[in-house]
């Protein structure tokens, strides 16, 4: 399938994204996590093209996109979402399934509760909206440089920048680490190396914590919409536990849950799982002829 490279203007600022697709099938968001950008879903994408229109953007910051500094631009989840928002409307995407991980699961969340309508289903690929799934050793210093900003929490949180950490985000927990490139860290590493993007994500790192508050009106959305759900998940990620894709049973009685001996980014690895059920399910939901 013939994946498309465009950039939109959106709030003044370039935003970059991949889309292919028939123009007028269903649409599928692809909302992508830290550090990276919609490279990663760059082997998904064709995997979905053939039956729905896929558009995948890289945050302001991210990727492709402009990286305007923390000087020029409030960099929050809140601030992001509403530029992928504007995004999707410029494209004309007002009803959308929207595969979330990591950072995508804030911005997801936030666009289904600004516009609870349009989410036709959602797809958690390790994209938190529990308690439950937060794991400690991994979260806790950045609560504690979120509550108390100094050169020592910042100091405890920095070493998320290097190329060992993103490495390690890519290969913990995945039983064939050769089968994840390592073009995938040096490429996200790269990217955050730019002049000005340490501050950016040290900014959400902070911002992160409001996420946490969105929780409750979430749950409640959930509950409310019965929206479908698929939750297909590395159950031996030490960032988002296999406890966060459990608790969506509690809202969401019917969500499908499939726990898969992989790590955080478990598409790297699991790639033809994680497309079978995510195809699966979107033509139970879409309608469309299942795989």
């Amino acid at each position: 399938m013939d994946v498309r490279h465009r950039c939109a203007q959106i709030d003044g600022h370039r935003i970059f994204y991949r889309e292919a697709g028939p123009a007028d099938a269903p649409v599928v968001v692809l909302l992508h996590g830290y550090p990276t950008s919609s490279h990663m879903y760059r082997h998904l994408i064709p995997l979905l093209a053939d039956r729905y229109r896929v558009i995948a953007p890289d945050y302001l910051g991210f990727g492709q996109s402009d990286a305007p500094g923390v000087d020029e631009f409030d960099y929050s989840f809140d601030s992001l979402a509403g530029i992928v928002d504007s995004l999707l409307s410029e494209l004309g995407a007002t009803s959308y399934a929207m595969v979330v991980q990591d950072y995508g699961a804030p911005i997801g969340w936030r666009l289904a509760l600004a516009h609870p309508e349009r989410i036709t289903a959602i797809i958690s690929q390790n994209g938190n909206a529990y308690e439950e799934g937060f794991v400690a050793e991994f979260w806790d210093p950045i609560w504690n440089y979120a509550a108390h900003r100094s050169p020592e929490t910042e100091d405890a949180v920095r070493p998320a920048l290097g190329l060992d950490a993103i490495r390690w985000q890519y290969l913990h927990g995945v039983p064939r680490p050769e089968l994840v490139s390592p073009d995938t860290w040096v490429h996200d590493y790269a990217l955050i190396q730019r002049p000005g993007n340490a501050e950016i994500q040290l900014k959400l790192f902070r911002d992160y914590v409001t996420n946490r508050a969105i929780y409750p009106p979430l749950q409640e959305y959930f509950r409310t919409s019965n929206v479908p759900l698929l939750a297909v998940w590395g159950r031996n990620d030490e960032i988002f536990a296999a406890a966060g894709a459990e608790a969506f049973r509690r809202d969401l009685p019917d969500s499908q849950i499939h726990l898969i001996d992989g790590g955080h980014f478990l598409i790297e690895s699991h790639l033809d799982v994680v497309a079978g059920y995510v195809r699966g399910f979107l033509g139970e939901v879409t309608g469309s002829a299942k795989s």
